[in-house]
């Protein structure tokens, strides 16, 4: 009967689908339990809907029941029984028609095992059937290897065995009675490379087998879940601290100092090799962000973790302060498995603080056999959360350009209402308004600009969708983006120009002019709709460049935008409808909104450049550099002023054209700023470069991006070789390679002055060309700091592509590569960021964003410098 159930189940499962399912993932492990025992735990989640049956079912005819079968050897052997987990479920199949033990979303089993001899592997297999309400599929074999590396013993002195975890795939073959067989994936073996040096006291067997079954082979390379560096700071005269900082991987812990115990695993312990010059004073102290204590299951005892870092601390009395040196054993383990210990040996120059081993090795990012890019650096980690002085300002909570994207957008919209679509629709449809009573039509008016915010925020809704928020941010600094841009600038400044007109499809307007016909709230509406469709030969490019604009705010920014903008334009007809009289007040329609047009034209030229020179930046064209530029605005306004002189006209405007007044005034007024543009192609003392403009600040291309100021290249001291030093804002000497810039600081002994930025960054303008101009801190940086600036939207492809160790993207551009160097030891992304840091890469004083206040960036930099003079003298540092 069981067999002929099980049957028809499989061919309804066949029959309804040839889909392959796979609800079921399987996750073997084994780890240690102390005194040779170890605990093997076989766990499944199960997705929603299907089910797993208990090892015990009372009745024979019903479904499989689930087992785990283990092969001989005589090299282990099973204590006890094994144990399942609490959430069973005995309830009726309807599938077998009957009631049945089983387990829904997760399922466990635990099994203690005794091992003689860790060289040899356990193997075995669990043999499972899933079901839900309408098929049950095959029963399927999932087999697991797994090692107990490390000894078994647990006696002193005895050298553990070479570490091998097995990662195995799931080699699963599906029975059905009979023996169909179907087939499987290969299993693949990876194995983690032994530590470097384990030391033969350590009796712990630290390293777990486990096994992931989901159809996906492990990655073959090495696990650093943990990165240490050590440093000395002088407390007072003959007094010392040795400090070990650790990093610590999401996910993984290391346990505290103590003393180790049998069964337990292996503590982090600071050894000093103690002589005659050096001392221990006191006993060792420990710090983390993320220090716990708590039952740990695995080796079932109360523990001390640390997680995401940790400090260990040894203060010591040194009578001839040349080096000391030491070493540090700890044990790494996630949720799943533990890492063989680690043994690390140091020596610290006491005179400098630095590690002498890690100043020996070649300076620059780490990458494994995989291409895996970790550019972590714990002592950047640990003192930018805590910094050396706490003599910095707190960072400022940074307030998002939201507000200004929304005034940006209503200043859009006021100028689209002066154009000639929208202006002489306003009377028009507020004397359709009023001709029904006078609350009526101030309904109706409320209604109608109602309708217009709802068009327009729809639309910058749906283009944020279309888009995403991510892809948003990366058009602001993408040079095809913002090559794109430039033309469709170009387009909309010609159209503006009366060349021809941008319009949407007449279709669309015939058919939302016939829905307004049907009156009421959805006729109110569709005349909304109309109105927009109608003015889009003025407005889209109004709109297209407030978008474009709000593109580097995310997700809420096209939102924003064109909320300001559609508020902007609904508020006319909205107090017009209420107020009927205000009409009167109104200008008449004629020439001056053709003349509005141009003067639109004209700045969407001049926008037009600014998208064109962003991409050139990025893209390192080298061709539209700051002279150029400045010289096609000063161009342009001064056609602005021709314009409004009547010197020059385009095809709308009348050939009998009289030049009033006003545009007289407004042509002078484009004439000074035509002016005013060409300054900034006067030559700067202080700089060295142009005279920087505070009204082209993120406009124009930065002052030292010009044609006259090659490169510049520096020896290092010592070695013969040479290093790129580029220029940048105000002609500062700069390092654009983190690494590079490191070396140099090193042979110089100065403090770092590191400059998260970006070409399409506003904000880094605005610091670089009024406060880094100012002669003080100006000064400062040139004299007394190695300034490296980093452009994280820097399109340059690397030589090779790289994935982040630390947020698992891809890296293929010299900006990607910056970008997750701030990420991975700053945990942010915006810039800009100014990070003081010494030549032993600490941070010195608390780290600094966009801020207008130049007293306040005078006061950072002295703080700065003055820590990094107090560490590097010989008088009493600071921890």
């Amino acid at each position: 009967m069981r067999a002929i159930l099980i049957l028809l189940a499989f061919v309804a499962n066949f029959s309804v689908s040839a889909q392959i399912y796979n609800p079921v993932k399987w996750k073997i492990t084994l780890t240690p339990a102390g005194d040779g025992n170890y605990t093997f735990l076989a766990k499944c989640t199960i997705e929603d809907g299907w089910s797993v049956y208990s090892q015990y079912l009372a009745n024979e005819d019903g479904p499989i029941a689930t087992t785990v079968n283990f092969d001989e050897g005589s090299h282990y052997k099973l204590i006890g029984k094994n144990k399942e987990s609490d959430n069973a479920k005995k309830i009726f199949d309807k599938v077998f028609e009957m009631e049945v033990v089983k387990f829904q979303h997760s399922y466990a089993i635990e099994q203690k095992i005794k091992v003689t001899d860790p060289s040899k592997p356990i193997t075995g297999y669990v043999n499972f059937m899933t079901c839900n309400d309408e098929r049950c599929l095959p029963p399927t074999d999932v087999e697991f290897e797994l090692f107990a590396t490390g000894g078994s013993t647990g006696a002193a002195g005895t050298k553990p065995a070479e570490t091998k975890t097995a990662t195995p795939e799931v080699k699963a073959t599906s029975k059905v009675d009979a023996g169909s067989v179907a087939s499987a994936e290969k299993k693949k073996i990876t194995e983690e490379a032994p530590a470097e040096k384990t030391p033969a006291s350590s009796s712990t067997f630290s390293n777990v087998g486990s096994i992931s079954v989901t159809g996906q082979s492990a990655p073959k390379s090495v696990l650093k879940p943990v990165k240490w560096t050590f440093r000395s700071v002088k407390k007072a005269e003959g007094s010392y601290d040795i400090i070990a900082e650790a990093v610590i991987d999401e996910g993984w812990h290391i346990y505290g100092p103590g003393i180790h115990q049998e069964g337990s695993p292996v503590p982090t312990s600071l050894i000093i090799t103690a002589d005659a010059s050096n001392t221990l004073d006191g006993k060792i102290t420990d710090q983390s962000s993320g220090r716990v204590e708590e039952h740990d299951k695995y080796f079932d005892m109360q523990v001390v973790k640390f997680k995401h870092d940790a400090r260990i601390t040894q203060s010591i009395k040194s009578t001839s302060p040349v080096t000391v040196s030491g070493s540090l054993e700890f044990m790494a383990c996630d949720q799943s498995r533990c890492l063989a210990p680690e043994f690390l040996e140091f020596t610290i120059d006491l005179a400098t603080g630095k590690d002498v081993t890690a100043m020996a090795e070649t300076n620059g990012p780490r990458v494994d056999d995989n291409g895996f890019l970790d550019q972590r650096i714990p002592s950047i980690k640990t003192t930018y959360v805590t910094p050396v002085s706490n003599c910095g300002e707190k960072p400022k909570e940074e307030k998002g350009n939201l507000l200004w994207m929304f005034i940006f957008g209503m200043i859009n919209g006021f100028v689209a209402l002066l154009t000639p679509c929208v202006f002489p629709m306003i009377p028009l449809t507020v004397s359709f308004f009023t001709k029904d009573s006078k609350r009526k039509g101030w309904e109706n008016g409320l209604w109608y600009g109602a309708s217009i915010i709802a068009i327009y925020v729809v639309l910058g809704l749906i283009i944020t969708i279309l888009f995403g928020a991510g892809s948003l941010n990366e058009l602001s600094t993408n040079p095809i983006a913002n090559t794109a841009f430039f033309v469709i600038f170009i387009l909309f400044a010609f159209s503006f120009f009366g060349f021809y007109e941008i319009t949407l499809p007449s279709s669309w307007s015939n058919k939302s002019d016939a829905m307004a016909d049907k009156g009421g709230m959805i006729g109110i509406f569709f005349m909304a709709a109309t109105l927009a469709i109608v003015s889009f030969s003025c407005t889209g490019p109004l709109i297209g460049t407030a978008l474009v604009e709000a593109s580097s705010e995310g997700f809420l920014g096209p939102l924003v935008v064109m909320g300001g903008f559609s508020l902007a334009l609904a508020i006319p007809f909205s107090l017009f409808a209420a107020f009927p009289a205000w009409l009167n007040s109104l200008p008449k329609s004629g020439g001056w909104m053709n003349s509005v047009k141009v003067i639109l034209g004209f700045a969407e030229l001049a926008l037009a450049f600014k998208f064109l020179s962003i991409a050139d930046m990025t893209a390192h064209w080298g061709f539209l550099r700051y002279e150029l530029f400045m010289g096609i605005w000063v161009i342009i306004a001064l056609g602005m002023a021709s314009y409004m002189f009547g010197w020059i006209r385009f095809p709308h405007d009348s050939p009998n054209r009289r030049i009033m007044p006003l545009p007289v005034m407004l042509g002078l007024l484009f004439a000074g700023l035509g002016i005013y543009l060409a300054t900034g192609l006067l030559g700067s003392k202080e700089t060295g470069t142009y005279n920087s403009l505070s009204l082209m600040s993120g406009l124009a291309p930065p002052a030292h991006y010009n044609f006259f100021k090659p490169l510049g290249e520096v020896e290092q001291e010592n070695t013969g070789q040479y290093v790129s030093l580029s220029k940048c804002a105000n002609n500062f000497d700069c390092f654009h390679d983190y690494y590079e810039g490191l070396a140099y600081a090193r042979e110089k002994n100065k403090p770092i002055l590191l400059d998260f930025t970006g070409y399409g960054c506003v904000n880094c303008r605005k610091t670089e060309e009024h406060i880094w101009s100012k002669e003080l801190i100006r000064r400062k940086i040139n004299d007394d700091f190695v300034l490296i600036s980093l452009y994280v939207d820097d399109k340059m492809e690397m030589d090779s592509v790289l994935k982040s160790a630390v947020t698992n993207q891809k890296i293929r551009t010299v900006g990607q590569k910056w970008t997750d160097f701030q990420i991975a030891n700053f945990d942010q992304n915006s810039q800009p960021l100014y990070v003081i840091v010494s030549p032993d890469e600490r941070v010195l004083t608390t780290p600094r964003g966009y801020d207008p206040d130049v007293a306040g960036y005078q006061s950072f930099l002295e703080c700065g410098l003055n820590t990094f003079k107090e560490i590097s003298s010989p008088a009493i540092g600071s921890n």
